[in-house]
């Protein structure tokens, strides 16, 4: 009788063990909204001085990668116009240099002081802030300006990526990038920077263009210290690689950021000392994007699908995800459909400019006829933007 009891109880422990369900993992909701972000886009409309330029970026100075009204943003561009525009009309004299920055003290668009800044001036002419001048730097060569950021492990010194670019033709697109660059600014130096440092990234060295690893897309500083709760204490920099603009993807602690040797890659399923093992971890984006952290210590990754795409997210569980199908949230064709010269690219977010729940998201507008449309539109070449709001729950 008591071996009979001891079968039973098993076997209704075994019954019960089986039935009792496991709990389903509930995915969190990301809802959100699009509207213009017409105060930012007022910000770039200037008569006198900097009025146009694309490639921006933007960094608190302070190191910090997220929001605070009373922050002290450094904001790069790459090719950026200056002159004079009155009554509507551009002013003989105007020019286009490589690449300027501004200085913005507060964030609150239409309120906060607003300083731009180029290069040394040549005869009452504004010139590049940043020229190459590395061992592998070729006569003719010149600077845009790719992410960066304010390095709290190396006295908040700001690292910009560079793009070593040389012109190849007079055509829209007569132009080849020849090498990746880092470039360093200490802390506290102030436009034009002259102390400024540049060191030539080794992984572009003896590729073709099509193969090349060009890093510095975006940049992820992925540190508590930055703000991001869940932070490995990592930075990861992102890079386009092919004609299929493959998203690719290294590492570094901040404090190795100089030491090339110090960077791994990622290789599909971990990170690797070797460059030629690189994976990309999503594909069909544009030139420059953004990956930023949510609050539920998941990734979201902005960017563009091509010339005049589809502007568009991802969401990752980490910083190389995996991401899921990317959500289209905004169509810039209305802006080019008026001028079929017209041409938007390079979205992403800018989590320093972004209050708690926002995402402000710039792209840029250029023009296959460039000097007829600046003339006859002289605020067409400036940064658009959109604010995407958000709730997770």
């Amino acid at each position: 009788m008591r071996n009979l009891l001891i079968i039973v109880i098993f076997i209704l422990g075994c019954k019960s063990k089986s039935e009792v369900k496991q709990p389903a993992v509930v995915e969190k909701v990301f809802q959100y909204s699009v509207s213009v972000a017409s105060d930012w886009d007022q910000v770039f409309v200037r008569n006198t001085g900097w009025f146009g330029g694309d490639g921006i970026f933007c960094l608190s100075l302070d190191g910090r990668e997220i929001y605070s009204s009373d922050a002290e943003i450094l904001i790069w561009f790459s090719d950026s116009m200056f002159g004079d525009i009155i009554n509507g009309k551009l002013s003989s004299g105007f020019s286009m240099i490589n690449n300027s920055v501004a200085i913005l003290k507060g964030v609150r668009p239409g309120f906060s002081a607003f300083d731009f800044y180029s290069g040394r001036q040549i005869i009452n002419k504004p010139k590049a802030l940043f020229i190459p001048n590395t061992p592998d730097t070729k006569k003719g060569e010149y600077y845009w300006l790719g992410d960066g950021f304010s390095n709290q492990a190396k006295n908040n010194d700001i690292y910009l990526f560079g793009y070593r670019i040389k012109n190849t033709g007079k055509e829209a697109f007569g132009f080849m990038e020849t090498g990746n660059n880092l470039i360093v600014i200490p802390s506290g130096s102030n436009p034009p920077f002259e102390n400024q440092r540049q060191l030539d990234i080794p992984f572009f060295r003896g590729l073709k263009v099509d193969e090349a690893a060009n890093f510095g897309v975006g940049v992820l500083v992925n540190t508590k210290a930055a703000g991001v709760n869940n932070g490995d204490g990592y930075i990861y920099i992102y890079g386009i690689r092919g004609q299929n603009k493959e998203v690719i993807v290294a590492r570094v602690f901040p404090e190795e950021i100089e030491d090339f040797n110090k960077w791994v890659f990622w290789d599909g399923e971990k990170f690797s000392s070797d460059p030629f093992s690189l994976k990309p971890i999503a594909s069909d984006a544009s030139n420059e994007l953004s990956v930023s952290s949510l609050s539920d210590g998941r990734y979201i990754l902005v960017s563009q699908k091509g010339l005049n795409g589809k502007i568009y997210f991802q969401i990752g569980d980490s910083p190389v995800g995996p991401f899921k199908e990317a959500i289209d949230i905004y169509d810039p064709a209305p802006l080019y459909q008026s001028n079929p010269n017209l041409f938007t690219y390079n979205a992403k977010a800018h989590p320093v400019l972004s209050p708690e729940g926002e995402l402000i998201i710039s792209y840029n507008v250029n023009s296959f006829k460039f000097l007829d449309d600046i003339k006859a539109e002289p605020h067409l070449y400036r940064p658009r933007f959109i604010r995407l709001k958000y709730q997770i729950y």
